[in-house]
Parts: C-alpha cells; sequence; structure tokens
C-alpha cells in the first residue's frame, strides 16, 4: 500500500525535496526562540547588556521573516503537490473505469463510483500534502528539542520524554478504531450519493407517481445511517482527542513541576526553566501535529484503499496478439453460443446463427428472450460461457476491441445523451468530423429542420441526459451519430420506438439507405418495421423457435405470425 501511494511523488520529487527543505528550515527556526530566550534570561538581562538584548531581538525578527517565506513555500506548493496528486489518482481511477467490463457497472452503483474518485481522492489529497510534511517536522522537533534540551540538564530531558512512548502507544492503539470508523462512513456516503443520484435521475418518474414521501423517506434513512456513522467516528474520535488532550497538559504539568524541583535542589537555573518550558510547549505542537496525523491518516489511507479496491477490478482484457479489424465484409455467425448474467440464469444456450455480409437480420420475440443480449455480444460487451462469435471468420476475440467497435454502430432504444450541445452529441460519431457533415448526419435523421427552429441551432444546450429535448428528438440524436458514424455493420435496437409513425416512417428510410450493402441487425418489437428485412429470426427464452421471411413466417402460421395478428388486431 505504501509502495502504491509514494509513487505518485515521484514525478514531484524535486518540489517535494523543496518542501521538505523548507519545512526542515521552519523547524530549526521555531528552535532558536527557547535557547535564545534561555540566554536573554540567564544572561543579557542580569548583565544589563542592552546590545546583545537588541542584537538577538533583530536576529530573531529576521528568523521569523525568513520563516514567513518557508511557510509561504510549504502551504503553496505543498497543497499544489496534494491537488496534483490527487489529480493524477483520480485521472487514473477514470481511466480504469473506461476499461471496466459492462458487468461492473451492472452491479455497482453510480454514486458509490462518484464517492470513491470524488470524495476519496479529496482526503488522499490532504494527506498527500499533510501527512510527509507533519511527519518530518514533528520528526525534525522532537529530535531537535531533545538534543538541545540534553545540553541542559540530561536527567530532566528523560523524564519529560520518556511520556512520548506513551502517547505513541495510545495512538496506535486508537487508530484501528478509528480506520473501522472511516471506512464505514465512506461506505454510507456512498450509499447516499447512489440514492441522490437516483432519486434526482428518476425525478420526473418520481413527480408522475406522486412518490415523493416514499423518495424521502428512502433518503432519510440512508442520511440516518450516514449520520449514525459519522457519529460513531466522532465519538472515536472524541475519545481519542480528549486523552491525549489530558495526557499533552500533564506533560506541561511534569515540566512545570519536575523543572521547578530541579531549580529548587539548584540542579539548573531560572533560565534553564525557563527554557525547558518553552521546549515542552515547543515539542508538544509536533505531538499535535501526530495526534491530527492520526485522523488524516486514518481519511487518507481509508480513502486511498476504496480507490485501489476499484484500481484492483478486473479490466477488460486483450487476447493476446490481437489485431486490428480492417476491411470488413460483415459476415457474423453465432456458434453454440451459450450466455448468462453473474452466474445467473442462461439467456442463450447453444444459440447458432448466421448473417450474412450485407445481410438485413431482424430479431423479433417475447421480452426476455435475448434479443439485445444478442447485439451486445457482437461488440465484445460481455464475454461468452461457452461457444464463440465471429467476424469475417474470425473469433472476434482475436480483434482489438477498439478496432471491432469502430466498425460497429449501435442505437439502443434507451437514447442516452451527454451534457453538452447538440453538435457535440452527433459529434460522438466522428469528432474529426467538420459542421456540413454533422450538418448532413441530422438531415438523413430528420433531425436538421427542427435543429434550425432553435434559437442557438447545433449549439443549444440539451441537459443534463438530454433532457431538454423529447424522447424522439433524443432518439433522432443517437441516430444521427450513426449516419456520421457510417460504420459496415448496424446494430439497431429499437431504434425508432421512440418516434411517432409520421417521422418513423421518415426516418426508416433513411435507415434503410444507410443499411444498404452493410450488414445489420433489428431488433423490434413493431413488427411493420421490419417486414422488408432479408431475414427474420423469433428468439425466445427457448432459443430460434423460427426463421424466415415476413410472408414466409406468415405462411407458417406459428409464433410470428401470432405476434403479427395480436399487433394488426391493436
Amino acid at each position: 500500500m505504501i509502495r502504491k501511494f509514494t509513487r505518485y511523488y515521484r514525478p514531484h520529487r524535486k518540489l517535494f525535496a523543496a518542501d521538505m527543505l523548507c519545512a526542515f528550515s521552519i523547524s530549526i527556526c521555531n528552535m532558536f526562540f527557547p535557547m535564545i530566550t534561555r540566554n536573554m534570561v540567564g544572561i543579557y538581562i542580569p548583565d544589563r547588556n542592552l546590545r546583545m538584548l537588541i542584537t538577538w531581538s533583530g536576529i530573531l525578527l529576521g528568523l521569523y521573516i525568513l520563516k514567513c517565506f518557508f511557510t509561504y513555500f510549504v502551504q503553496y506548493y505543498g497543497h499544489l503537490i496534494g491537488t496534483r496528486i490527487q489529480l493524477t489518482i483520480r485521472q487514473d481511477a477514470f481511466n480504469h473505469l473506461q476499461r471496466l467490463p459492462f458487468t461492473f457497472f451492472d452491479k455497482t452503483k453510480t454514486g458509490s463510483i462518484m464517492s470513491r474518485i470524488i470524495n476519496d481522492t479529496m482526503e488522499i489529497s490532504e494527506l498527500a500534502h499533510h501527512g510527509p510534511e507533519d511527519m518530518f517536522i514533528s520528526a525534525v522537533m522532537l529530535v531537535g528539542s531533545f538534543i538541545l534540551l540534553c545540553t541542559i540538564n540530561v536527567p530532566l530531558t528523560l523524564i519529560i520524554f520518556a511520556f512520548v512512548p506513551v502517547l505513541l502507544i495510545i495512538t496506535i492503539k486508537m487508530r484501528g478504531q478509528l480506520n473501522r470508523a472511516s471506512m464505514r462512513t465512506r461506505e454510507e456516503i456512498g450509499e447516499v450519493n447512489a440514492g441522490l443520484e437516483n432519486a434526482i435521475a428518476g425525478m420526473r418518474v418520481s413527480r408522475a407517481y406522486e412518490t415523493s414521501a416514499h423518495e424521502k423517506e428512502k433518503f432519510y434513512k440512508g442520511n440516518k445511517a450516514y449520520a449514525h456513522a459519522r457519529g460513531e467516528y466522532f465519538r472515536t474520535m472524541a475519545r481519542y482527542f480528549s486523552g491525549t488532550g489530558l495526557f499533552m497538559d500533564c506533560l506541561m504539568l511534569l515540566t512545570l513541576a519536575s523543572g521547578a524541583i530541579f531549580t529548587y535542589r539548584g540542579y539548573i537555573t531560572i533560565a534553564d526553566m525557563t527554557a525547558f518550558i518553552l521546549f515542552t510547549h515547543l515539542f508538544t505542537d509536533p505531538l499535535r501535529r501526530l495526534i491530527f496525523f492520526t485522523e488524516q491518516l486514518q481519511n487518507g489511507i481509508t480513502g486511498f484503499t476504496r480507490v485501489q479496491e476499484l484500481m484492483a477490478q478486473e479490466p477488460e482484457e486483450e487476447t493476446e496478439n490481437a489485431i486490428e479489424l480492417q476491411n470488413v465484409r460483415g459476415e457474423i455467425a453465432f456458434e453454440n453460443v451459450t450466455f448468462r448474467y453473474n452466474d445467473g440464469q442462461d439467456v442463450l444456450s447453444e444459440l447458432s446463427l448466421c448473417i450474412h455480409p450485407g445481410e438485413k437480420v431482424a430479431l423479433v420475440g417475447p421480452s426476455g428472450g435475448g434479443k439485445s443480449t444478442l447485439c451486445h455480444l457482437i461488440p465484445r460487451f460481455y464475454e461468452l460461457d461457452s461457444g464463440r462469435v465471429t467476424l469475417d471468420g474470425m473469433d472476434i476475440r482475436q480483434y482489438t476491441r477498439l478496432s471491432l467497435r469502430r466498425q460497429i454502430g449501435i442505437v439502443q432504444q434507451d437514447s442516452y445523451l451527454f451534457s453538452g450541445t447538440i453538435r457535440d452529441n452527433i459529434a460522438y460519431g466522428d469528432f474529426t468530423a467538420t459542421d456540413e457533415q454533422i450538418r448532413h448526419a441530422a438531415q438523413l435523421a430528420n433531425l436538421d429542420d427542427f435543429i434550425q427552429t432553435l434559437e442557438h441551432g447545433y449549439h443549444t444546450f440539451v441537459g443534463e441526459r438530454g433532457v431538454m429535448l423529447s424522447g424522439g428528438q433524443r432518439q433522432r440524436v443517437s441516430i444521427a451519430r450513426i449516419f456520421l458514424k457510417n460504420p459496415p455493420i448496424l446494430i439497431l435496437d429499437e431504434a425508432t420506438s421512440a418516434l411517432d409513425n409520421r417521422t418513423e416512417a421518415q426516418i426508416q428510410q433513411s435507415l434503410n439507405s444507410l443499411s444498404a450493402g452493410r450488414t445489420a441487425l433489428l431488433v423490434a418489437h413493431r413488427l411493420s418495421t421490419i417486414q422488408n428485412a432479408d431475414r427474420i429470426v423469433v428468439l425466445t427464452d427457448k432459443g430460434i423457435e423460427e426463421t424466415g421471411t415476413h410472408s414466409q413466417l406468415l405462411e407458417k402460421r406459428g409464433l410470428y405470425h401470432s405476434l403479427w395478428n395480436a399487433q394488426l388486431s391493436s
């Protein structure tokens, strides 16, 4: 864990070294005051040496000005190092997210992921800055104070410093409790974030069904669980700080009482006793730093552990010696494919299907038959349990994922738009496209006329998840992406489900033009949209029930015939 954490300092090692040097200089400046005070009280004041009093006062002023510059450097550049480390860890975590399989997102709450990347990295940033500084300054102050006090009186120094190990033992014993309490609060805030994200995303559904009271109750329970966990953490922390605070006060009392006895016995002078008291004040500050550092360490390590748990998730792996997919013909074959989600019941079992180059194949059938799952297997969104999927005669696992997915265009029933403009979202099809190419894609998707009515045109902000557009408009933006991408393989999963009949007819003509000469896989519940498909495959939870053209399947008077008549009657 320490090795993983410290490697983030390597790009900033020069700045970190300068930061530690300034922190060391601050500690040295602080240790001058007790020694100069001792000389003033013990020598210059009794000797009425005004010149030396003024000289050493001036030296102290110069040291404090110098200390001011060192403090500025530590505060500014130290925090800068912490922020840069936070940026790197956060970027690494996000980059890793981009490589995780869909199964991870299926079972992990969005709010929990956000908590790890945002909240936990903030705590890591604080530890990255303050942790090394506090440890280094504390070590310098304790060692420096011990050496200087030994030059005055060794027995009294040993009496005072004998209590330091006691504090360390208390700190170590409390660390486990703080760690467990800190981890619990992180888990609960992750749950609160997940609940909040879910409630905001579903606000329209909540309002439509008048379930705001239910949502409030759910959020209240999650919020209360977090408050309880946080309360337990504060209870543990309060015991720790109150106990160590009492220890510090007792240490000051010990210094005062022991110093008074040693002065009374004539072992030390009043000036020496003054120096001991000042030094005790001085090294109790690094002890307090260590106390606060314990809390900071627990928060930072807990945060880093949670981020590392995320980083430990296995990413999508490339097959060894995978090749780039080029010059696609578009022949797709499913050979004895079996697939299940999260070790559950088989969604597809020993399924075999061949799609010829340039063929338009429609998948129909009852919900739960595996139609969308079949589509998701082609771009390797999920890994098979057995069997294989081939493209142009080669197992798709032999291609790199990036080159495979570049050749496939997907429009799903749930059209997701990113926060940004209409142009930004269409450009996801090809970020190098010109404005003219983007507009042409919108025209093919029957979207350009609508965009021209908007005040800001293609630069109109669509809102989070495209909330400023209607469902049909969002769907057409997704279809425009495909026109812009212009891939050799099309997967249209209920691509026109959110459109009215007139718009659907218009876009269907465009999709027919786009799919001409390309391999196309269509998933549809509205059977009227796939009558002209080269082949229709009826898929149920038992596998492929029927296959053929529209007219052939009607003549068979099987399941497709029943589905067709049911839709006609409705």
